[in-house]
């Protein structure tokens, strides 16, 4: 499947983020985060629309050199969309503006005490793009139709949980170039966005992360 990034793949996915029947949850006990699914140019001349995708500073408390959507923790009385917004600047020097939000997913409930909203952010133009060294390592274009084929994503079984745990294979390229795993919450929510570029209506927060990632 073909993903060109262009106007019509703009307003199809426009269009189903409007539709989605966003699950929100009371995130009782729950910190807030938001992450941005910031869609753009593959830049590789394939014409085929891409999302960024991090990898966490060595240097970072919390997770380091984990591969990460750009997103943090919510500020009091921020919306979900602001924050998303405001962290893709912080970390990468990007800031589109309100009007590229196209809409906002399902909440995801993290191990780690989160409850994280994927924000889904149109970028018709990432040259400004600016890594923060103190929070990102490096930044990679991982193509949609890449993680649309079936072999894009497994799930596995644990013995600490009865919920599958999600796996999704990238190749970011590159000098990270291999096939990488990356489990939830970041695969989780990516494959909610796959799901939702073919068309598809899927729900992930019952996807589990690794036993690493329990803390």
């Amino acid at each position: 499947m073909s993903y060109p990034f262009d106007a019509a793949l703009r307003e199809t996915l426009a269009a189903r983020c409007r539709d989605f029947p966003r699950l929100a949850q009371d995130g009782a006990g729950l910190k807030h985060a938001a992450v941005a699914i910031a869609l753009t140019a593959a830049g590789d001349g394939s014409g085929e629309a891409a999302f960024l995708l991090t990898r966490r500073a060595a240097r970072l408390r919390s997770h380091p050199g984990q591969w990460a959507l750009p997103g943090g923790r919510c500020d009091p009385g921020e919306s979900l969309e602001a924050a998303a917004l405001r962290e893709l600047s912080e970390e990468l020097g990007l800031s589109p503006g309100a009007g590229a939000v196209l809409g906002v997913l399902d909440d995801y409930p993290t191990r780690s005490g989160y409850l994280v909203a994927p924000v889904v952010v149109w970028l018709l133009d990432a040259a400004g793009l600016a890594p923060n060294p103190e929070e990102v390592a490096s930044v990679h274009h991982i193509r949609l139709d890449q993680i649309a084929g079936p072999n894009a994503v497994t799930f596995e079984t644990i013995p600490e949980s009865d919920r599958p745990v999600i796996r999704l294979h990238l190749d970011p390229g590159g000098e990270q170039a291999g096939d990488h795993h990356i489990h939830a919450p970041t695969a989780a929510l990516i494959y909610q966005l796959r799901e939702l570029a073919a068309g598809r209506v899927t729900r992930v927060a019952h996807l589990e992360q690794p036993v690493f990632a329990w803390r």
